[in-house]
């Protein structure tokens, strides 16, 4: 899943990119409205998290344009501003959800599994193919009843799969979603991190999961 945090404290905005990353999130991080309006015109998100109080224009003007220019993915307000009518101002202009600062690192994880359950299909908790299962909340990972033990990265990108079971998923839509800008394209780091979450998911059972397209892409299915 791939997260644009807008924040421009110093201190708040690292810190929430790095513990997104390490729970497997792919984070690009920008620190005031007019390059967090960039980067959400122009890339491709899962989910916006978003200070309101930015320089260069506020948090709720920066999500006003994007919804006046027909992008919806979901956004999260962190913000000092506790109010009443603040939290009903900025559900109002598009918000998703309205954390007011200082909040747990645990209750916004909570608040963006909640988010991203929503939408035209609710997805469920656990997700599931096959004896294959994968738990957001836990990063808990079996199959056939076995505990699987997946870095950070593989555990993301096992998700992007299992979200989109049954769909060929291309290099670039999996670099989309599971890394960030810095990411360099020109590598094989995608193939490297398939080979290795395919050792741990798919060897000592019958049937394999994670399957290859040559030239196309990858398809997580159960044949």
């Amino acid at each position: 899943m791939r997260v644009l945090v807008v924040e421009d404290n110093l201190d708040m905005g690292p810190y929430l990119a790095q513990g997104l990353r390490e729970q497997g999130f792919a984070v690009d991080l920008v620190t005031d409205g007019n390059h967090g309006q960039d980067y959400a015109m122009a890339g491709v998100y899962d989910l916006l998290v978003l200070d309101r109080m930015l320089p260069g224009q506020d948090g709720l003007d920066l999500l006003r344009k994007l919804r006046a220019a027909g992008i919806r993915t979901p956004a999260i307000f962190l913000t000092a501003k506790s109010a009443v009518t603040d939290r009903v101002e900025g559900l109002d202009s598009g918000a998703d959800d309205y954390l007011v600062k200082p909040f747990s690192f645990a209750e916004l994880l909570a608040r963006i599994r909640v988010v991203m359950r929503r939408g035209p299909e609710i997805q469920p908790s656990v997700l599931r193919v096959a004896n294959l299962s994968l738990d957001p909340s836990t990063h808990a990972v079996e199959r056939g009843g076995q505990r699987i033990e997946l870095s950070a990265k593989q555990f993301a990108l096992l998700r992007y799969l299992m979200r989109h079971v049954g769909q060929v998923v291309s290099r670039t839509m999996i670099q989309e979603h599971v890394w960030n800008y810095e990411f360099d394209g020109l590598t094989n780091v995608v193939d490297v991190h398939i080979n290795r979450l395919r050792n741990k998911v798919d060897r000592g059972f019958d049937r394999p999961l994670i399957h290859t397209l040559r030239g196309v892409g990858y398809v997580l299915r159960e044949a």
